[in-house]
C-alpha cells in the first residue's frame, strides 16, 4: 500500500505507524457520565467496511501525524491531507481528505 504524504509524497506503508480512526472525538470529562463515555471511546470501536479516515504518523519520514483517507475493503487511498488541516476544515463534516 503507498501512502501520500503532503509533505515527502507518496511513500510504502511501512514508513508510517498507523493511529486508528480519525473522526472519534475526545469525551469531555466534565460531561455527565463522562465515566461511561471514557470506556466507550477507549474500548468499543467500529471495524468500518469502505471508506474511512484514518491517522497515520509519517515515522520514517517527516514525522507529521496526517490523515488518510482510504478503503478498508480494498485497501486503496483516496488521499491524505495533515491532521492540522483535517482539523481546521471541521474533518468531522464529512469532508473528504484529498491529497
Amino acid at each position: 500500500m503507498r501512502i501520500p504524504c503532503p509533505h515527502c509524497g507518496e511513500r510504502d506503508h511501512a514508513e508510517f505507524v498507523y493511529r486508528g480512526d480519525a473522526t472519534v472525538v475526545r469525551p469531555d470529562p466534565d460531561a455527565p457520565g463522562a465515566a461511561r463515555a471514557f470506556h466507550e471511546f477507549v474500548h468499543l470501536r467500529t471495524n468500518p467496511a469502505g471508506l474511512h479516515k484514518e491517522h497515520w504518523y509519517h515515522e520514517g519520514g517527516c514525522r507529521a501525524w496526517i490523515v488518510v483517507e482510504r478503503n478498508t475493503v480494498t485497501h486503496e487511498v483516496m488521499g491524505a491531507v495533515t491532521a492540522e488541516a483535517f482539523a481546521l476544515s471541521g474533518g468531522l463534516s464529512g469532508r473528504k481528505a484529498n491529497a
